[in-house]
């Protein structure tokens, strides 16, 4: 049941990413600005990348699911918390040619660029920027926050490019295809994959360099797709893991997609830099709490009743939970590090085993040694000490000190309307004589989104 469940979950989303898609390539097609179509553009191609990275979250799902029937034994495998990784203030450097830059001459080169940005099944876009020789450097002032990412993560970095000085003619409107994709994703799950696939398809060509990954072949673009709207393509690409997670602006190579006889191309100098951060639940959440008997001389009988706080790289010991909540100073501060050593005792006359803290403490070895009221405490809290070590050593530097993230600013649009925005500008019927179509670039998240409301 629970695995139906995961199933389910996954299906719903592909489900909302085909109808939010939909949604963009009938706009696209009612367009009559490039620059209206160049945003229409980018999110039909951030739906779609969320489609493929979601359809392969499902095969890998299915494909686990099966080899444990098969098998019929448990995963034993220990894995390590999960955690939050921000990347913000990105920069691009751009290497115009003197002539260009200084003297303003040759044909202006203007292209309109964002980013992709993918950790996992989450992908998120940056805003579109404008680009000539007028700039040094291409700015994304967004902070893109990745919630669900592990110690191996793997985050994917695309910069997409598309020409903004090619003559723009308002796109034709391709066939509706919400009949036939709404019954199918109404239907089993195998009629929703592939509805899913084939509305994935339309993008296959800008994203078989980038997200599509090796090994998969997107299918043939369709005639009428295939023409709608500018199109943008993969200029650079980059892959960060827990290795490049540094405090401050660093800066990072990429990998060229393009070469300069594209007309999408744009001079790199081959670098990003931008801040690179993460902050792993266990640096962020308590672990553990609970009573506790501390020890305070090795060779002697005195022990001390506390109420003991696992968090960050800390046990923090309050001689009540009065004090706790009182917030006043802890008893005794031990120190729990990606390097401490959590030992138990050996069974002796008490009832409870003693656990051994070794760690580190001004610049000397020091052992600190635990016990608590019941042996099925003393169990709890090794095991607890255990995993927190074991997360904090997984997660390397990013747990040497609790690094901030700021929370990324709303991107939605601030003014509501009564109804359906999409159907207000874009209902596919016959248009009134007279009609004018309204800008659409500061509104195309909300009519997505009002679309979306209104599909169901």
């Amino acid at each position: 049941m629970n695995d139906n469940i995961q199933d389910e979950a996954v299906l719903k989303q592909i489900e909302k990413e085909v109808r939010m898609r939909e949604g963009a390539s009938k706009l696209l097609g009612y367009c009559s600005r490039r620059e209206q179509a160049l945003e229409a553009s980018k999110s039909l191609l951030t739906c779609n990348s969320r489609i493929l990275a979601l359809l392969s979250q499902l095969q890998r799902m299915r494909k686990a699911q099966i080899l444990h029937r098969v098998e019929r034994r448990p995963s034993e495998d220990v894995l390590p918390c999960l955690g939050k990784v921000a990347l913000s203030d990105l920069r691009i450097p751009l290497m115009w040619k003197d002539s260009e830059y200084f003297k303003n001459k040759g044909e202006l080169h203007r292209c309109a660029v964002f980013c992709l940005l993918q950790c996992g099944t989450e992908i998120y876009d940056t805003d579109m920027v404008m680009v000539d020789r007028t700039l040094t450097d291409i700015c994304f002032e967004d902070t893109i926050v990745f919630k669900e990412a592990g110690p191996g993560f793997q985050l994917r970095f695309e910069l997409y490019s598309s020409s903004a000085v090619d003559d723009f003619s308002p796109g034709i409107l391709a066939p509706r295809r919400g009949s036939y994709l709404g019954g199918s994703l109404g239907g089993s799950s195998g009629k929703k994959i592939r509805a899913a696939l084939e509305s994935a398809a339309v993008c296959g060509s800008v994203l078989s360099a980038g997200f599509a990954g090796p090994g998969n072949v997107s299918p043939p673009l369709s005639s009428n797709m295939s023409r709608l709207g500018p199109k943008y393509n993969l200029l650079a690409y980059a892959t960060l893991t827990i290795d490049h997670i540094k405090e401050g602006f660093k800066t990072h190579d990429l990998s060229i997609a393009t070469t300069e006889d594209s007309p999408f191309w744009l001079p790199l100098y081959g670098n990003m830099c931008c801040r690179l951060r993460a902050q792993p639940l266990c640096m962020i959440q308590p672990v553990m709490s609970g009573r506790l008997r501390v020890k305070f001389e090795e060779d002697s009988n005195c022990w001390e009743n506390v109420y003991g706080v696992l968090r960050g790289q800390t046990l923090f010991c309050y001689q009540s939970k009065g004090d706790l909540q009182s917030e006043d100073e802890p008893f005794l501060v031990i120190p729990v590090r990606k390097d401490t050593l959590v030992c138990l005792s050996e069974t002796g006359p008490d009832p409870c085993q003693s656990i051994f803290i070794s760690t580190e403490h001004e610049g000397e070895d020091v052992t600190y040694t635990l016990t608590t009221h019941t042996p099925e405490d003393t169990q709890i809290w090794t095991e607890a000490l255990w995993r927190h070590v074991f997360n904090m050593s997984k997660w390397k530097q990013c747990c040497d000190h609790l690094m901030k993230i700021e929370m990324p600013r709303s991107r939605k649009a601030t003014t509501a309307r009564q109804g359906s925005l999409y159907h207000e500008i874009v209902t596919p019927s016959s248009p009134r004589e007279g009609l004018q179509v309204p800008d659409l670039s500061a509104e195309i998240r909300t009519l997505l989104y009002s679309y979306y409301k209104e599909s169901y």
